[in-house]
């Protein structure tokens, strides 16, 4: 069976169709929301239910594993199946974990309910792009890749605001219930909206069910063992190594088997056109720009000002809300046949780079206020970036490989999510160490810079007696808490250096690789 029978012709464009496609908007977000908001208030999950960090960390290990082997099998189950009843299955299912979550008994039962939830909640994002490049007419169909873009620019930056409200104001077992009505939303317009297509499950003659098990067991070891590497320290422990292998192994036998698969999990080929090849290499490169934004600041006002979620939530906000405005708007400018994509993400690539470099300036005085500029530009640089961007990658996706492009494309963004998360964390405690022991090192070797001669004008700042006695515990605790501050700093400064370098890197595959495209709607 080839695609072209697998993928039934697109219905006349109506209000219901479009309810059904806000309904599919509805879902992803949600499931965006759940993942982002738990992971911030794990820690007082990990004391709703009573166990250790080490056993939280696999929760979030667990459910980010499931979310991305989801992505990779969704769209081939969603044309199997049928679009409609695949996505009200796996909402339901979504919604159903959520519920039970926070009543389960014990850690085990636990666990496994988060990564059966995971598994549906991977399962969502790539139906609403599905939706989009198969259903949208050419008029509207950037406004609705826009919607998809919403999923990586909108939700990661609500969610601290919403963390923090059910943590301190309700309850953590809201941050699970939260997802009921949106969910209850997205199936009445999704059932109501979507057209039903033939099930085919003469596909299962045909199922790439070694790519299946290859390729799944493969990504969810590589995220197993990178979102695990810090706790295990990395190399040093077999189980990594283990894991790591296995991973390389099962995954480079998927990519053989992709190639010469009649009816594949991945469509590899398509990896020939340069516009949807750069779109997935720019893809990964501007998720670590997006998370970075967000989490820099959240580490200095959690380490250094220690702050609570709901003291600089607002600050994510400040590109999270935006979205709603500017994605339209950039959707809008897209849509005019002089406006060269490419152009526009340079422009948004500059305005991240500007941002990086504001951001360099850190210092330890620094309030709320000094990062509302750097916020902003990063609010209009994101969308300015990932829109033109998806742009460019689907202009060259034929309809019937819509379901292609959409696993691909998600499983890069679930992936390069995760593992922007983890190098953003590990970059900045690599270079926090390194700066403690720099500073350390120089006020062993100059311990008179840190001295006063008079022991009533000793302080935070001067915690040792001109004889090098300590003048009293109260001020070298200061001093320390003073230097590992400094240390977080700097470490934040040199991670904005890493961002300008990314999006440097970002700016010339756009120059290098991408060719010209115009709007959907353009007839020649």
């Amino acid at each position: 069976m080839n695609a072209q029978r697998s993928t039934p012709p697109s219905p006349p464009f109506t209000w219901r169709l479009a309810l059904g496609f806000v309904g599919e908007l509805i879902a992803a977000l949600t499931s965006g929301l759940n993942g982002r908001v738990i992971d911030i208030a794990l820690a007082d999950v990990r004391a709703g239910i009573g166990v250790t960090y080490d056993q939280a960390s696999w929760f979030t290990s667990a459910y980010q594993a499931a979310e991305v082997v989801a992505m990779m099998i969704a769209p081939w189950f969603a044309v199997t199946f049928s679009l409609r009843k695949f996505a009200l299955g796996c909402a339901g299912g979504f919604m159903v974990c959520g519920i039970l979550l926070p009543l389960v008994p014990n850690a085990q039962l636990f666990l496994l309910l988060r990564t059966i939830q995971g598994l549906f909640s991977g399962a969502l994002p790539p139906l609403l792009m599905t939706v989009a490049l198969r259903f949208l007419p050419p008029s509207i169909k950037l406004y609705g890749l826009g919607a998809y873009a919403l999923t990586a620019t909108f939700g990661p930056n609500v969610a601290p605001t919403l963390a923090a409200f059910w943590t301190d104001d309700v309850s953590w077992m809201f941050m699970f219930w939260q997802v009921v009505p949106a969910i209850l939303i997205s199936m009445l317009f999704i059932g109501w909206g979507l057209p039903q297509d033939p099930i085919h499950l003469d596909r299962f003659k045909q199922i790439d069910l070694f790519g299946m098990l290859t390729g799944c067991s493969g990504m969810a070891f590589l995220i197993i063992a990178i979102t695990q590497g810090g706790r295990m320290d990395w190399f040093e422990s077999p189980l990594f190594n283990g894991l790591l292998s296995s991973a390389i192994v099962c995954l480079t036998v998927f990519l053989i088997n992709e190639w010469f698969h009649p009816l594949p999990l991945f469509k590899l080929q398509m990896l020939e056109r340069s516009n949807f090849s750069y779109g997935l290499m720019a893809l990964a490169v501007v998720l670590v720009l997006a998370l970075a934004g967000s989490a820099l600041p959240s580490n200095f006002f959690g380490k250094v000002e220690g702050f609570r979620t709901a003291q600089f939530a607002p600050l994510a906000l400040t590109i999270g809300l935006p979205q709603l405005i500017i994605t339209p708007l950039v959707a809008a400018l897209l849509s005019l046949r002089w406006v060269d994509c490419r152009w526009l993400i340079a422009f948004g690539i500059a305005l991240m780079i500007f941002a990086s470099l504001m951001g360099m300036q850190i210092t330890s005085d620094w309030a709320r206020q000094n990062f509302w500029a750097m916020q902003a530009l990063q609010a209009i640089g994101l969308p300015s970036i990932i829109l033109p961007l998806l742009m460019s990658a689907t202009s060259v996706v034929a309809p019937p490989e819509g379901h292609y492009a959409s696993a691909m494309f998600n499983t890069v963004r679930g992936f390069s999510s995760i593992a922007a998360g983890v190098l953003v964390e590990w970059f900045i405690n690599h270079r926090e160490q390194f700066h403690s022991n720099v500073l350390v090192n120089n006020v062993a070797n100059r311990p008179w810079l840190i001295s006063t001669p008079v022991s009533e004008q000793a302080s935070s700042n001067f915690p040792l007696l001109h004889d090098g006695s300590i003048s009293n515990t109260e001020n070298i605790a200061g001093f320390i808490t003073l230097l590992k501050h400094q240390a977080i700093v700097l470490s934040l400064g040199d991670s904005y250096l890493l961002m300008a370098g990314f999006a440097v890197l970002l700016l010339l595959l756009t120059v290098w690789l991408p060719k010209r495209v115009w709007p959907p709607q353009i007839r020649f």
